[in-house]
């Protein structure tokens, strides 16, 4: 599998560096790692970022809403492989006008992004297949994966690898074909749509 890094629109990268510049969005709670930081802040690997809303759903309705970046520290150029020193992340939505900066995160879901793309990476030197890396939110199983997209390829050849904290019944970091996952967490869902009446 090779990895097809995807490129920002302009506006999106705009967005976040006025965001690193910005005195009021790093002082957000989750930016404080950036504002400690001694070196420069550079945004590095964009994921698209995609929802997938309602029940059965599959990925071709998953709609992008933006775009997240790692924020990491240091003036080295950004390598191929995830660097060691990610701050933060930074999330920018689709406006009418482009993008805009939304927020900035830190906790378990960034660690678990930097983690993931670095099994994609290892999966990109022992496969044929391409696939670019996508992030994508399913709300409604409270679940986040790195998504493994072949743009050229049936569905069934995409690659989900849910972030950590999982939802019960699912392994965290475990790559898993797009179609299992989401039958996976469908059927988990089933139960608690039938009990509260929903169809």
């Amino acid at each position: 599998m090779t990895m097809q890094t995807p490129q920002p629109p302009p506006s999106a990268l705009r967005a976040v560096l006025a965001a690193l510049d910005s005195e009021t969005a790093l002082c957000q709670p989750a930016a404080g790692a950036l504002r400690d930081a001694a070196g420069p802040l550079l945004p590095s690997h964009p994921l698209a970022v995609h929802v997938l809303e309602g029940p059965g759903a599959g990925l071709a309705t998953a709609r992008r809403t933006g775009w997240r970046f790692l924020i990491k520290r240091g003036s080295a150029a950004v390598p191929a492989e995830p660097a060691a020193e990610v701050a933060a992340a930074a999330e920018v939505v689709e406006t009418a006008d482009g993008h805009a900066f939304s927020h900035f995160t830190a906790g378990p879901y960034l660690n678990s992004t930097v983690r993931a793309l670095r099994q994609a990476w290892q999966l990109a030197q022992s496969s044929r297949s391409r696939h670019q890396p996508r992030l994508l939110s399913m709300p409604g199983h409270y679940a986040t994966a790195l998504w493994l997209h072949h743009p050229e390829a049936s569905p069934a050849t995409d690659l989900l690898i849910p972030l950590a904290p999982a939802p019960c019944g699912v392994t965290a970091h475990r790559v898993y074909p797009a179609l299992e996952l989401l039958a996976m967490l469908e059927r988990a869902a089933v139960p608690a749509r039938l009990a509260a009446g929903i169809s």
